[in-house]
């Protein structure tokens, strides 16, 4: 008993040894070439145009759209966290509510830097706002996730002025007092902005009439796509979470937070995962005799282009849906790390698969009699451009961890610097 209560009172040590800077930058130096890389490929496509891109007025959508969706997707523990740990007043999720947030900032920060690249005139991106189409999804999108992330960045703002030197400012102590006030009001509107960002996405699919293996039909005006995006984005949220702290600590060799937040963390993932599935199967059926036929395809039509495969439905459903919420749900798997871990992976990945297919699948299949069927394969200039914004995000996350206060204990007082 006292051994397991010493190593539960690991993670709040508050003098923590950092690493030297040396060691810091040298873990840096790989992911800032990678970054490097990215702004270069990215500024060959503002500079020459999407031509860069193996996109077309075709296949307009590509790796990077269906990245977006995925992070976006994963990055959906940032509100989801702060909508438990202050709206339904989870308190014993506080350990990871700062982590969260940074995640949530990077995911989505890096996701409107890619869509700038991705509009090909980033001069022109306020016209989506002066100019709006009232009429398209795509408008209601743009300024959620916009106004979300103004609302991550408030949000990250108290957690920089946590930092030692800032702290010694008086003027900076009472700025981030009061912040601090605002959070709850933050998490709501963080919520509120985040589900129906996160619903349009999918509903933006299910709406595509002219795309039958993405039409869905719906509950009132919205699709059910719209539904299954916000519950696979919170399922998926929490276990990335996991993931991400996991990797932390098993870079640093410290144990950042107690394990049963891990526990909680992924009882909740699967919990939410097992009615992902279960609405994602009934509206899989409905889409097989219902929605495809009366289109006039057959179901199998759409699975008979390698390498779209009825193999592609199964592990979705399956292999990254069911066992992973079996495993996150059963506590004795949870309370084995292994398990745990490979559960986490396994629905992050079912999220992104569900994401791959809406986007590449949907474009690539033929809906008419004389269309071909597309192949698509990203551009170096993609790759690259996406790598980097990969590369930003475990740039930010490291010097957050190092320099900024980034796990509080379950009591609330994180007000100390767990550092490597």
């Amino acid at each position: 008993m006292a051994s397991a209560a010493l190593t539960d009172r690991r993670w709040i040590e508050r003098d923590a040894e950092r690493t030297s800077l040396a060691q810091f930058l040298l873990w840096l130096t790989p992911w800032a070439v990678l970054l490097t890389l990215g702004i270069y490929a990215g500024g060959l496509c503002l500079y020459y145009g999407l031509n860069q891109t193996n996109m077309d007025n075709r296949f307009a959508f590509g790796l990077w759209i269906f990245l977006d969706l995925s992070i976006i997707a994963l990055g959906a523990g940032a509100f989801f966290t702060g909508f438990l740990v202050y709206l339904l007043k989870r308190t014993d999720l506080r350990p990871i509510l700062n982590t969260a947030v940074v995640i949530g900032f990077v995911c989505y920060s890096g996701a409107v830097a890619i869509l700038m690249i991705d509009v090909g005139q980033p001069l022109r991106a306020w016209f989506t706002f002066w100019y709006p189409n009232t009429h398209s999804m795509l408008t209601e999108i743009t300024f959620c996730i916009t106004c979300y992330l103004l609302v991550l960045s408030i949000e990250y703002l108290p957690i920089l002025l946590r930092n030692r030197q800032m702290r010694k400012l008086p003027s900076f102590f009472v700025f981030e007092h009061q912040l601090h006030k605002l959070m709850p009001v933050l998490a709501g509107v963080g919520a509120f902005l985040s589900f129906f960002h996160q619903g349009s996405l999918g509903g933006l699919y299910g709406v595509l009439r002219g795309r039958p293996f993405a039409f869905r039909q719906g509950f009132f005006i919205w699709p059910s796509t719209f539904f299954l995006f916000i519950l696979s984005a919170i399922a998926s949220g929490p276990s990335f979470l996991i993931l991400v702290t996991a990797a932390a600590e098993k870079v640093t060799g410290k144990q950042l937070v107690p394990r049963d937040v891990f526990q909680r963390l992924a009882f909740i993932s699967g919990v939410l995962l097992s009615i992902y599935v279960g609405a994602k199967a009934i509206d899989t059926l409905i889409w097989l005799n219902v929605t495809s036929p009366s289109l006039g395809f057959a179901p199998q039509q759409f699975y008979s282009y390698r390498p779209f495969g009825t193999y592609l439905l199964f592990i979705e459903i399956v292999l990254f849906g069911l066992i992973p919420a079996f495993l996150l749900t059963y506590h004795k798997a949870a309370a084995r790390r292994g398990w745990l871990l490979s559960a986490a992976g396994l629905t992050c990945a079912g999220v992104v698969l569900n994401r791959f297919r809406l986007t590449i699948q949907t474009l690539a299949l033929p809906t008419l009699a004389f269309d071909p069927f597309l192949r698509y394969s990203p551009s170096w200039q993609e790759v690259a451009s996406f790598a980097g914004v990969i590369a930003y995000g475990v740039i930010v996350y490291s010097l957050s961890y190092r320099y900024l206060p980034l796990f509080a204990n379950s009591k609330g007082d994180d007000h100390h610097v767990s550092v490597d």
